[in-house]
């Protein structure tokens, strides 16, 4: 690769690549059963019923689990979301 065909990444990339790289935290709590927390993330974030289910069963098992990876604009609403159905979550830069 010559010196013209190389691209560098501007300030503005950088900020691209940084804000699509949040990630939506889901928290285990000793209050929702699977099935809520599993209708919650299908209807909320768009998950398959296997991913609600794999995510559901990380957040018991692991204590935690990112659900959703995105912009802070894609993910405030499903943040919002998840804490109107008093689930515990967090959006991480």
């Amino acid at each position: 690769m010559n010196q013209h065909q190389h691209q560098t990444a501007t300030d503005s990339d950088a900020a691209v690549l940084e804000d699509h790289g949040c990630q939506l935290m889901l928290y285990n709590d000793d209050v929702h059963t699977f099935d809520y927390v599993i209708k919650a993330l299908v209807d909320i974030c768009r998950h398959t019923f296997e991913q609600a289910e794999q995510c559901a069963i990380l957040v018991h098992c692991i204590g935690k689990c990112a659900v959703k990876t995105g912009s802070m604009e894609e993910l405030m609403p499903m943040h919002t979301a998840l804490l109107g159905k008093q689930l515990t979550s967090e959006i991480i830069k």
